[in-house]
Order: C-alpha cells, then structure tokens, then sequence
C-alpha cells in the first residue's frame, strides 16, 4: 500500500465517519473515531450490500457512499446494545 492509497482510504474513513454521524444524532467519536468508524462500516457495507446485491458504483464518492451506509448500520447497531 502506498502513501497516497493510506492517506485516501483514511480520508473516505474520516469523511463517511463524519458523515455518519451527523445522520445518527449523537454518535460522532471525535476525529480518529469517526476515522475508525468510517473504516470498520466500509467493511461492513462491503460484506452486507453484495448479499443483498446492492453496488453504488466506483470512484471516491461512490466509496465514500459505501463506507458511510456501512457506518451509519455500525452506529445504529451500537446505539442498540449501548441500550440494552
């Protein structure tokens, strides 16, 4: 992995963490965990939308859309047990 490919998948991390947790209200973590869970959820979204035969298509935002719904479930998911 170079650089450039590092600094981009944690910028598309930072970006969909972020962005999940403006969507989930109260579920930001601050810088490094949005990073962690934008991460984590583009993991998520990449096992979850190929079962179910979903793909968004290619590119930055594409990757950015795909890492956000896969953070957006992470949050919600943690919400859940955080609760119970």
């Amino acid at each position: 992995m170079t650089l450039e490919s590092l600094i981009v998948f944690l910028l598309v991390g930072g970006v969909a963490g972020w962005l999940a947790g403006l969507i989930v209200k109260g579920g930001g973590f601050g810088l490094v965990g949005n990073i962690i869970v934008g991460i984590v959820g583009a993991f998520v979204a990449g096992f979850l939308l190929p079962v179910l035969n979903v793909s968004l298509g290619a590119g930055i935002v594409g990757a950015i859309i795909h890492a956000t719904i896969g953070a957006v479930i992470l949050l919600l998911i943690v919400r859940v047990l955080k609760r119970a």
